[in-house]
C-alpha cells in the first residue's frame, strides 16, 4: 500500500509539474515602454489598443500599442497588418521595433510593429469571435404624454478572410393627439477581403420612415471597395458598385410599389485613437439609373464615449435625402440618437 501510495504521489506530483508547464508555455509576455512586464494571455489589439488577461488581476489590461516595446505570444493570432495582407500565426519582437510572424515555426512575414493594426486570438468556438454593442434611450415628457424609445445596435463577426456585420436601429416616438413616429434602418453587410487593401461588398438594407411615408424600402448592393489608410489610429475607405432598390409606400390609403436601379459611391471613416472617443461616419450617394434626374444621399455619424466596465454613450446622427420622394412626403429625414449602452 505504501509503495502504491509513493507512486501516485509521483504521478501526482509529474502531473501538475506538467499541466503547470503546459500553462506557462501558453503564456504571453509584453515589454512596456517603461520596462514593465506583463505576462498573460493576450485577447486582442483593436483600434491600437491591446486587451490582455491576467491572473494577478480580476480585470483585463488595456495598453496603448504604442506603448508595446517588445512582444512574444505562444497563442495563435487573426493578424492584419497595414498592407492588408492577413496572417494567421504568433509574433516575437526582433531588432527593436520589428515584429516576426510565425506559424508551425515558419516565419511568414517581418514587419513593424506599428504596421499591426489588428489581432484577434483564434479560437474554435464561434461566439468568442463575435463583437456586439448594444445602445438604448428613453425619454418621457408629462405634458402631453410624450414618449420617446430608441435603440442603436450592431454586431460582427470576423475571420482571416471575410467579416460579417449587422446593424439595428429603430425610433418610436408617441404624443397625445399625435400620429405616432416610427424610424426603422436595418442592414446586413458582408466582406471578402482581397489582396492589397482591396475587399467585395454585398449588403441587403431595410429602411421604414414615416415621415417620407415610406413603409418599406429594401435595397441590395454589390460593389467593390479599398481600404485607402488602414492604421491603428483610423480606417478610411471607399466603395463603388450597383444597386436594386424596392419602395413601398401608401399615399391617402392606396398602397404603391416603386423599383429602381441604381448606382452608389461611399465613403467610411474611423478615428479611433482620441483618448476615451471614437468617432465613425458613412456617406453614401446613390445616382438613379432608370429614374431621370433623381438621387438619393444617406449619411450616418456616431460619436462614442468608452465608460468604465464596457459601458458607453454614444451620440449618433443619420440622415436620409431624397431629390424625388413620393407625393406629400418629405425630401429629408434626420434623427438625432443619445444612447447608453454596452460592448461585449
Amino acid at each position: 500500500m505504501s509503495q502504491f501510495s509513493t507512486k501516485l504521489g509521483v504521478l501526482i506530483i509529474f502531473v501538475l509539474l506538467f499541466m503547470s508547464q503546459y500553462s506557462f508555455s501558453q503564456n504571453d509576455s509584453l515589454v512596456l515602454s517603461n520596462n514593465d512586464v506583463i505576462v498573460g494571455e493576450l485577447k486582442s489589439m483593436k483600434q491600437g489598443v491591446a486587451t490582455i488577461e491576467t491572473d494577478y488581476s480580476d480585470s483585463d489590461f488595456k495598453i496603448d500599442w504604442e506603448e508595446v516595446k517588445t512582444i512574444r505570444t505562444q497563442s495563435e493570432f487573426l493578424i492584419t497588418i497595414k498592407s492588408g495582407e492577413r496572417f494567421n500565426g504568433s509574433l516575437k519582437s526582433f531588432d527593436g521595433d520589428k515584429v516576426h510572424i510565425l506559424n508551425a515555426g515558419d516565419t511568414l512575414a517581418s514587419v513593424l510593429k506599428n504596421n499591426v493594426v489588428f489581432l484577434n486570438v483564434v479560437k474554435t468556438d464561434f461566439l468568442s469571435n463575435i463583437k456586439v454593442s448594444l445602445g438604448v434611450g428613453y425619454n418621457f415628457t408629462k405634458a402631453d404624454n410624450l414618449s420617446q424609445f430608441s435603440v442603436r445596435s450592431t454586431i460582427g463577426y470576423r475571420a482571416k478572410r471575410w467579416s460579417l456585420n449587422a446593424n439595428y436601429n429603430d425610433i418610436r416616438s408617441s404624443q397625445d393627439n399625435t400620429e405616432s413616429v416610427k424610424r426603422l434602418d436595418a442592414s446586413l453587410a458582408y466582406q471578402f477581403y482581397l489582396k492589397k487593401n482591396w475587399f467585395t461588398h454585398t449588403e441587403v438594407s431595410w429602411l421604414s420612415n414615416t415621415e417620407q411615408n415610406i413603409n418599406l424600402r429594401t435595397l441590395g448592393k454589390l460593389g467593390v471597395g479599398k481600404f485607402l489608410i488602414q492604421t491603428n489610429s483610423s480606417y478610411w475607405a471607399i466603395q463603388v458598385g450597383a444597386s436594386y432598390n424596392n419602395e413601398n409606400f401608401e399615399i391617402e390609403g392606396v398602397k404603391k410599389e416603386n423599383n429602381s436601379a441604381e448606382a452608389f459611391l461611399g465613403t467610411g471613416l474611423d478615428l479611433y485613437d482620441i483618448g476615451d472617443l471614437s468617432l465613425m461616419t458613412t456617406a453614401t450617394v446613390y445616382p438613379s439609373l432608370t429614374e431621370s434626374e433623381r438621387w438619393r444621399f444617406d449619411y450616418k455619424l456616431d460619436v462614442k464615449y468608452d465608460l468604465p466596465l464596457d459601458f458607453f454613450v454614444n451620440f449618433g446622427i443619420t440622415l436620409n435625402y431624397d431629390n424625388k420622394p413620393v407625393e406629400t412626403a418629405s425630401k429629408t429625414d434626420y434623427v438625432f440618437q443619445t444612447t447608453f449602452g454596452w460592448d461585449f
